[in-house]
Order: structure tokens, then C-alpha cells, then sequence
């Protein structure tokens, strides 16, 4: 099966559709498949939800779609950095459900895993816990989480091959590997598309059965969150 394409837009070819579930890797604007979710704002498909560590900021990440109105309901930990994002959610007009980081990483993991459910101490007690199975374990409340599955994930990659076999570098390992496990379908992007046999298979992170597609881009949108720099003297 040709896992190649062309281009972002031929990747998600006969792929999208309104009302999708789609996972998208990366921390903070760090390994953000920013190709592939430009692709997503320009096939115009409504209704989204998003599963996401963040919502990107204004004009970056998942924050042009955002912009675009495409999304629906996001499914995150962190969305402090985006600003239409809280006028959306203060207006009624989003979605979100929270999760704490390291919860919202196992809920990931347990669904590409086969992991239907799982119980944690993180957030008993809490808004988080609401409407939610409780249960007591030797002496210590936990709550019951639910694995997720995605119709989508993209997931950005610093090299790949052809059979889909990817590496991730640093931060960019931050959700990425864990969201091309779960979901019916995986597109990666990549920064270096490398011939078979050139990724040392010990190097691998991603196995190639996990990708379905796979883009190379030529340069790659690495965008700094918040810089900070120290005062001149």
C-alpha cells in the first residue's frame, strides 16, 4: 500500500468528513502538525472535535481553525495561550472538556492500547470527578476514565520512511507517539522523508503499521510560544 502523498491537502484526501473526532500531537506549539491542520481549515469540514493537549494560540495551531468555526468541542488540558478560544467558550459557542495533562495522556494511551476504561486518584473530589464512577480502592477514592479513540490523528515527526516509521525529536515526542496509536487512522507529517532502511530500527518510535499516510514538508512552521528573553542591563 503507497503510504506517500504529494502534499498535506492529497493526504487528507477522501479522509475528512464533518462531525470527525480527530487527534492532534504535539505540546504547546512544539511537534503541532501545522500542515496538516491548514489542510483541515481548507477542506472546510464543520463540526469537529478536537483531542489536544492545547488549542494552539490566535493564528497558530489548532487556533485557525478555531478562527474558522470548524471546531466544535475540544477535548484538552491546557488553553490559557488562545484568546478566541476563551471568547468562543465564555460565548457559548464551544465545547470543552477538560482533563488533567497526565489523564488526558493515559486516556490517550489506554485507547490505543484497547484500554476501554481506567480508574485514577487525580481529580476525586474535584469538577473533574463529576457525573463520573467513583470507587474505593485499599482505603483511597478513585475515578473512572474512559479511553479514547479517534477517527484521526496527525501527528508531526522529524523523519520518517516510507513504510511510515517514525522518529520524533525532544519535546515533539509529547503526545505525538501516543495519538498515532489511537485512532482508526493516523496521517504523519514529517520534517526528513528518508528511502526504506535508512532509520536505524532501534531509533524507531512509531512503528509504520500505525501510519496509514505519510507527507514530507519542506519547511517546517516552528513557532515559539511565549519568548522570553532577559532585560538588557
Amino acid at each position: 500500500m503507497r503510504k506517500v502523498f504529494s502534499s498535506a491537502t492529497a493526504a487528507m484526501a477522501g479522509v475528512l468528513r464533518d462531525g470527525m473526532t480527530i487527534l492532534s500531537g504535539g505540546f504547546g506549539l512544539c511537534g503541532v502538525p501545522m500542515a496538516l491542520i491548514a489542510a483541515i481549515r481548507e477542506s472546510g469540514v464543520q463540526n469537529l472535535t478536537f483531542v489536544s493537549n492545547n488549542a494552539g494560540i490566535d493564528g497558530a495551531g489548532l487556533g485557525i481553525l478555531l478562527e474558522s468555526r470548524q471546531i466544535k468541542k475540544m477535548v484538552s488540558s491546557y488553553v490559557g495561550e488562545n484568546a478566541t478560544f476563551a471568547r468562543q467558550f465564555l460565548a457559548g459557542e464551544l465545547e470543552i472538556e477538560f482533563n488533567p495533562q497526565g489523564t488526558l495522556a493515559e486516556r490517550i494511551r489506554a485507547g490505543g492500547a484497547g484500554i476501554p476504561a481506567f480508574f485514577t486518584a487525580t481529580g476525586y473530589g474535584t469538577a473533574v470527578a463529576e457525573g463520573k464512577e467513583t470507587r474505593e480502592f485499599d482505603g483511597k477514592h478513585y475515578v473512572m476514565e474512559r479511553g479514547i479513540v479517534g477517527d484521526l490523528a496527525i501527528v508531526h515527526a522529524w523523519k520518517g520512511d516510507p513504510e511510515g516509521n517514525l522518529i520524533y525529536r525532544k519535546t515533539a515526542r509529547n503526545f505525538n507517539p501516543i495519538m498515532a496509536t489511537a485512532a482508526k487512522m493516523t496521517i504523519a507529517e514529517v520534517e526528513q522523508l528518508v528511502e526504506p532502511g535508512c532509520i536505524d530500527g532501534d531509533h524507531v518510535i512509531t512503528p509504520g503499521i500505525f501510519v496509514q499516510r505519510i507527507v514530507a514538508i519542506e519547511h517546517a512552521d516552528k513557532r515559539i510560544e511565549q519568548r522570553t528573553v532577559r532585560q538588557r542591563a
